[in-house]
């Protein structure tokens, strides 16, 4: 049974942004739920987050579009912020935190993962450190800062309630959800931990719903733009599916035959999985050998391919009653993830 509701981007209200669908977990019925409740930072380690962090921390305005917020990453002006901010504008303006307003370039931008990069002609700019979103735990700690309704560098605390979420729209991304709070105006802005590294770009709110934000992969967003700024353009390998983790309790639960994996949600039939004979259900175990247990390790792999190369990848297939059918390795090429 299929369920939809809808993903907000967490840019002004009504300033063009376009809601998408999120599609809950599909295959096997897997309940959307938060993780659990970790042991929130005291209030020495907050100050000292807001105190390093919120000087990098910009406002990134497109007249038709909106505000929204960006993070200053390198000292020479280079900020990462969300595709949907900058809309397909050019040019948009940057508030840095010493109150100056500064004409920003718009690099480049990958809707499909709301990404853009934006640079201002200054040197000597505060940035903020880059963690690792590979490595994120839920539970841990995690910091939002940005312009939430124009309020210049609000910082909000929380969780990391999940990761490898996937709404629709996101086909590379398994999102990082958290309670921290993101409102309108926040998008792009940088979601921390408890060092002060960022860990993602706040992106996405779930309407009507308290605590579910959602934010990119720092490391898929450092990703997108190593390429824009080495090569002036964005090229990522495009599989085509949506993924779900599948943990040992969910395992347990529908009396999987296998324990560890990544469950393909959704096929994309004119993608290169689809047209490979991958199917919604499949539980992919390994890519070229390697197991393959997590959607983090599924997207790492992507990360590390170029389009037109192949992977061979290792399927546990179920039958409809969810009991094991049989187990096949895929060959699939590579295409070029579409840009909009």
């Amino acid at each position: 049974m299929r369920s939809t509701t809808h993903v907000s981007p967490a840019s002004r209200a009504g300033a063009g942004g376009r809601a998408v669908s999120f599609i809950a977990i599909a295959a096997l019925a897997i309940p959307f739920t938060l993780g659990a409740q970790g042991r929130l930072p005291d209030e020495a380690t907050i100050i000292r987050v807001a105190r390093q962090v919120t000087p990098a921390v910009v406002s990134v305005t497109d007249p038709g579009v909106g505000l929204g917020s960006g993070v200053i990453v390198r000292a020479d002006g280079i900020i990462i912020t969300n595709a949907h901010v900058v809309g397909t504008a050019s040019r948009v303006e940057v508030g840095l935190a010493d109150g100056r307003q500064i004409a920003g370039q718009v690099l480049g931008r990958d809707p499909t993962v709301d990404v853009a990069i934006v640079r201002v002609g200054l040197t000597g700019l505060p940035t903020a450190p880059l963690g690792n979103s590979d490595q994120l735990e839920v539970g841990q700690t995690a910091i939002a800062i940005g312009n939430p309704i124009g309020l210049d560098r609000t910082v909000t605390t929380g969780i990391i309630s999940a990761i490898n979420r996937s709404p629709r729209g996101f086909e590379l991304g398994g999102l990082i959800q958290t309670d921290a709070a993101i409102n309108p105006g926040n998008s792009g802005g940088p979601l921390l931990d408890s060092q002060g590294r960022v860990i993602g770009i706040n992106s996405a709110i779930l309407q009507g719903t308290t605590g579910l934000g959602f934010a990119i992969p720092i490391n898929l967003a450092q990703d997108i733009a190593n390429q824009v700024l080495t090569t002036g353009h964005i090229t990522r390998p495009y599989l085509g599916i949506n993924p779900a983790e599948l943990s040992p309790e969910i395992a347990d639960r529908f009396n999987l035959p296998v324990r560890e994996g990544v469950i393909v949600r959704t096929v994309d039939p004119q993608a290169p999985a689809g047209r490979a004979g991958l199917q919604p259900g499949d539980i992919i175990t390994s890519i070229d050998g390697a197991p393959t247990r997590t959607a983090s390790e599924l997207l790492r792999i992507l990360r590390a391919r170029k389009p037109g190369d192949t992977i061979r990848i290792g399927v546990v297939r179920l039958d409809e009653n969810g009991r094991l059918a049989g187990r096949t390795t895929v060959a699939v090429q590579l295409a070029a993830a579409p840009v909009q």
